[in-house]
């Protein structure tokens, strides 16, 4: 085998262990992803206007409520927290 053949099975060898080590760690990353959206709950009525996390019935999209503890606006918070809260539930509620 020559010297230059030799450097380009090295070069596709560092580029394929490369490329399997950033697949491994973007496959981690969306594991993690899905495992931290289970560890959420959503909790409404406590967001501030233009705070909450996704669309309600009265507006369009996350950031848009167009008040303080708006009954349908929510927060994603770490489970088991909403219940702490007063004012908060787990569910939509009026206004």
């Amino acid at each position: 085998m020559t010297t230059a053949a030799k450097t380009a099975n090295k070069t596709t060898l560092a580029s394929l262990i490369a490329a399997t080590a950033i697949t491994a760690a973007l496959a981690g990353a969306s594991v993690g992803t899905a495992q931290a959206a289970d560890e959420k709950e959503k909790c409404y009525g406590i967001a501030k206007a233009g705070m909450n996390d996704c669309q309600t019935p009265t507006s369009s999209c996350a950031g848009t409520s167009k008040k303080d503890g708006e009954g349908h606006a929510f927060l994603l918070v770490p489970k088991g927290t909403c219940g702490k809260l007063v004012g908060a539930s787990v569910t939509p509620k009026a206004g």
